[in-house]
């Protein structure tokens, strides 16, 4: 009886110094949680969509320690790992009984450690709180893993170590150490690869292979015997993969859309992971085109791009110079970014708004001649005069007069206005200015970044969203319509009229055209040359120039920057179709004649005198297709496909012929459509009011 109420009480103090011990543990583990902060302290990375690594930054304390994923890692590099490390790791609580007993034994049997008994836990415990190599350590690092332990998933702990895990220098993660020492993600390391970087964590700088590649390679060798000893590999694969070679140096990490990524972590600096919508592959192909692209420029000149998709309003491309190393170009100063004047790339908004208030219409006539508007008097680019042209030939042209005229009609401060309500917001300088007439020629400032949210609207049928640069913004930004769907509709048909760039004339003409709609525009002294345009599927925009703001004389946009958008277009996948392609209700096709009286006509201020207005008329010009010209008929309905011939210059009305044989066609535009019957030379001829005649011979094949 006294020796069973005995056992009974030593049975109930044992279970409650059990109880005590746990409880200890357990407020122990709450009052000295592991310290994480190495950890968090990752350097922050800014991604492509498709989750390739744009580029990096180092954490403050200098390393390269990029967040791991384990589903992101090449399966046998997991095999091999855990096999060398750790094979009991999905089992045993933080501390591996079996191999610290056997570690145990060598070392009294050997007198010295012949193999350790760390697990992947308490490698983890010693990388987040490192630690001289004493006892006291290690019986650290063991609470610790069992605090891990307690805390996180077994996949949690393999992320960390796969994160904090040092390859030599400042490398640290096995993303950073492939990224270095392989130029690749860690999804694709081969058999070798991953050997050497499962050797490697023991002593990483010891074994680095740019430095001592015989032990590297030694050490790599050493792992992949054990894993064929141990099942993970076979025999043949051992043997292929000691045939690779060791990497003689280290590879310098991503550095791909630079200003972008800068831009990004300033706008997200808490976001350890910035997902964008980048296309890799795309602004790679994209950095190198225009790294080409600058060789041509003037010295101090820079090239900035941007590429949208239409649909979402995803940035696609973001170059923010053509040279980011390049201190002379001002290759750190993003020019997407930055306030310049936008020539007359603002010129299509306001047609499209004089469209929406049924003041003109493409056909509509306006007077190209000096007019002066009160006290402004604005001139044509290259002083020279058409005389009476349509709204068409107008933005095709980027004639001034006519794009002031309107302004004027339709107020430069609701321009302005509807513009603010999109998000783009002009600016005009200190001084308290308004807006004024100067709006049209690019008398204000806006940025690249803001013409592309406008043209992808235009895309868009004239529905502007803001554009989008993460996956988590994309779909999320709100609709503001910013012109009319037949305003659109009727823009997007000038634009795709214009004549492309004199090198793309050929390629325009082809079975394969590209429906291209783009505008040019030049700032005043040259010190912005712009091209802006877009197809079904893409909005693309390029800005040349000084970024220090000097002129570049000679360089305008249809010369300068027009080509680079083009080439950039043959960089991207087609649609076969043009932007905004079914014709609105409400949208009126006719001739000036055929038009109500009031849209046939828009007046201006006050015009000089007819004599001087024909004296500054330019000389009447075969512009399309140029004299000499070689021209690949394209298939159409029932024969060849309308060849469109296009007039410069002269005084209209204008008279066609082809062969000698008058043409049916508006004598109000300069162009007029004529469908070849075969192939051979045909002579085109123009003639004005004057009597002035302008001939092209071109052969047709």
């Amino acid at each position: 009886m006294f020796r069973t109420a005995w056992v009974s009480r030593r049975n109930r103090l044992a279970s409650g110094g059990v109880l005590l011990l746990a409880a200890v543990a357990v407020l122990l583990d709450l009052a000295f949680p592991p310290d994480l902060s190495r950890l968090e302290d990752s350097s922050q990375l800014v991604l492509a969509a498709d989750g390739s690594l744009l580029r990096g930054f180092t954490t403050e304390s200098g390393a390269w320690r990029l967040p791991a994923d384990p589903d992101a890692v090449s399966p046998a590099y997991m095999k091999m790992l855990l096999a060398w490390e750790d094979r009991r790791f999905t089992s045993h609580p933080g501390i591996d009984p079996l191999a610290a007993a056997r570690a145990f034994s060598q070392l009294v049997r050997h007198g010295r450690i012949v193999s350790g008994a760390s697990t992947i836990t308490m490698q983890t415990a010693r990388l987040l709180e490192p630690r001289e190599r004493t006892l006291g350590a290690k019986f650290h690092q063991m609470w610790r893993a069992l605090q891990l332990e307690r805390r996180f998933t077994k996949d949690e702990i393999l992320t960390q170590y796969l994160t904090l895990a040092p390859y030599g220098g400042n490398l640290e993660g096995i993303r950073a150490a492939s990224l270095a020492w392989f130029g690749k993600e860690p999804r694709h390391l081969a058999p070798s690869e991953a050997a050497v970087l499962v050797a490697l964590p023991q002593s990483p700088e010891s074994l680095r292979p740019d430095r001592y590649p015989d032990r590297a390679r030694a050490a790599r060798d050493k792992v992949l015997g054990v894993m064929e000893g141990r099942g993970v590999l076979t025999a043949d694969i051992v043997a292929e993969a000691r045939l690779d070679p060791i990497p003689s140096r280290r590879r310098p990490m991503p550095f791909d859309a630079p200003l972008f990524a800068w831009r990004m972590t300033t706008a997200h600096p808490e976001a350890g992971i910035i997902t964008s919508t980048i296309d890799a592959g795309l602004q790679r192909a994209l950095e190198r085109l225009v790294l080409g692209e600058q060789g041509g420029l003037d010295e101090g000149a820079s090239i900035a791009v941007m590429v949208v998709e239409n649909e979402s309003r995803r940035v696609l491309a973001y170059l923010g110079s053509s040279d980011f190393f390049d201190d002379s170009r001002y290759g750190q100063i993003d020019m997407i970014q930055a306030v310049r004047s936008p020539g007359s790339t603002l010129k299509p908004f306001i047609y499209g708004m004089g469209f929406d208030d049924l003041m003109i219409h493409p056909d509509t006539v306006v007077a190209d001649m000096p007019t002066r508007y009160g006290n402004y008097q604005p001139e044509n680019f290259l002083k020279v005069y058409r005389g009476e042209v349509t709204i068409r030939e107008a933005l095709q042209q980027s004639l001034n007069i006519p794009a002031v005229t309107v302004l004027m009609h339709v107020g430069p401060r609701r321009v302005d206005a509807r513009l603010r309500g999109v998000g783009v917001n002009l600016e005009y300088g200190g001084g308290g200015l308004e807006p004024g007439l100067p709006l049209a020629l690019g008398g204000v400032g806006t940025t690249l970044g803001d013409l592309m949210t406008l043209y992808a609207g235009l895309a868009g049928g004239g529905v502007v969203k803001p554009l989008s640069s993460t996956l988590a913004e994309a779909g999320e930004t709100p609709a503001i319509p910013l012109i009319g769907e037949a305003a659109a509709w009727y823009l997007t048909r000038i634009l795709e009229d214009a004549p492309p760039p004199t090198d793309f004339v050929e390629s325009w003409m082809t079975r394969d055209k590209r429906y291209i709609a783009f505008k040019t525009g030049t700032s005043y002294g040259y010190r912005d040359a712009w091209a802006i345009g877009y197809d079904a599927r893409y909005t693309v925009g390029v800005w040349v120039g000084r970024p220090d703001g000097t002129p570049s004389p000679g360089r305008y946009g249809r010369a300068t920057a027009a080509p680079v958008l083009f080439r950039i277009f043959r960089q991207l996948p087609g649609s076969g179709r043009p932007a905004n392609p079914y014709r609105p209700e409400d949208a009126i096709v006719a001739a000036t004649r055929d038009l109500p009286p009031g849209l046939q006509r828009i007046s201006a201020g006050e015009q000089a005198p007819a004599s001087i207005g024909r004296s500054l008329v330019q000389p009447l010009l075969v512009s399309f297709p140029p004299d000499g010209a070689v021209v690949e008929l394209r298939e159409g309905e029932g024969g060849y496909a309308p060849l469109p011939l296009i007039a410069d210059g002269g005084r209209k009305p204008l008279r066609w012929l082809v062969n000698g044989e008058p043409l049916d066609a508006s004598p109000h535009r300069r162009r007029a459509d004529w469908r070849p019957d075969g192939e051979g030379y045909v002579q085109i001829t123009v003639i004005d009011a004057d009597g002035v005649a302008a001939r092209a011979q071109v052969l047709l094949k």
